[in-house]
């Protein structure tokens, strides 16, 4: 087999095996990607890709330093790509035959990166103040993948990022509601709940210098508030549509899901312990699901 041929055949390989990372861990994101130009899906498969592998670095191990190390090998990973050394592993492979016929601003993988990091150095009994700290984590890993996505497909436009911030914001926010039954159960607290909500809820509890979110029947309804600011910013992602340029669109489809979620959880009046949130996609069925995205791709809406 000549040299080139054993690139190309390790690059196909480093590909499939980030379109099927996304199928496993990002189903409803997925989905989203088959609607973009082929010309774009290498880049968004690569990019969602990396943000699960370094989403599942803290999850998939039981002690957390094992969980940082992977992300600071990951903050290594990608100096050396835009460096232009070679590292083994498929996710690093791809991004490294991304960058070399496209421009990426290495900005937005730190950021991402940087942000994990941060959550995953927080003392045990540590949460968000407020919520505008949990729209910063949920920009941080969830927008950025939508900013590198538009700069990769070559689409310059501050409404279409202004539109991405905001899908970004809100897919982050319920991402991290939904996911609180998985981190109650792994570390017995629920660590997604800003202080400044619980303490309106009356769920805030603060014993021996240590502050932390309490079980307890209020718990929808900080749900309900938190969601409702993933609603806003649904809404000003919307307001922005009209001066979208099209090409953009399947960028953003991403609100399609995260409308899907919010939806569920109105119907299961915001209690994220409900089973029927985890059934299907985001709580409705994968074929329902997938008619309400087709539907929105084939109206270039979002």
């Amino acid at each position: 087999m000549s040299g080139g041929t054993a690139v190309s055949a390790s690059l196909r390989t480093a590909l499939s095996y980030c379109v099927q990372q996304v199928r496993s861990y990002d189903y409803h994101n997925y989905l989203c990607l088959l609607h973009l130009p082929p010309a774009m899906r290498k880049a968004a498969f690569t990019f969602r890709a990396f943000n699960v592998e370094t989403a599942k670095a803290m999850d998939v191990v039981s002690d957390p330093r094992k969980g940082l190390m992977r992300l600071l090998w990951w903050k290594d990973v990608v100096d050396k790509v835009y460096a232009n050394k070679t590292v083994e592993h498929p996710v690093a492979l791809a991004l490294s035959s991304l960058l070399s016929e496209q421009k990426v601003s290495k900005h937005w993988l730190k950021r991402s990166l940087e942000a994990r990091i941060n959550d995953g150095n927080r003392d045990d009994d540590a949460i968000p103040e407020n919520i505008p700290e949990l729209e910063r984590y949920a920009e941080d890993t969830q927008s950025t993948i939508l900013y590198m996505t538009l700069q990769a497909g070559g689409i310059q436009s501050t409404i279409a990022d202004h539109a991405a911030s905001h899908i970004g914001k809100a897919s982050g926010l319920l991402l991290l509601l939904k996911a609180l039954p998985h981190h109650v159960s792994k570390q017995g607290k629920i660590p997604y709940i800003p202080a400044s909500v619980a303490e309106e809820c009356g769920l805030l509890a603060r014993e021996g210098g240590r502050t932390e979110v309490r079980m307890g029947d209020a718990l929808p309804d900080a749900v309900f508030k938190v969601a409702s600011v993933a609603e806003a910013h649904l809404q000003k992602a919307r307001e922005l549509a009209a001066s979208v340029p099209a090409e953009a669109v399947p960028v953003l489809l991403p609100a399609v899901p995260a409308q899907v979620l919010l939806d569920s959880l109105r119907r299961r009046e915001f209690n994220v312990f409900d089973s029927r949130l985890s059934s299907g996609v985001h709580g409705i069925s994968p074929l329902w699901y997938q008619l309400k995205l087709n539907w929105h791709a084939w109206r270039n809406k979002y």
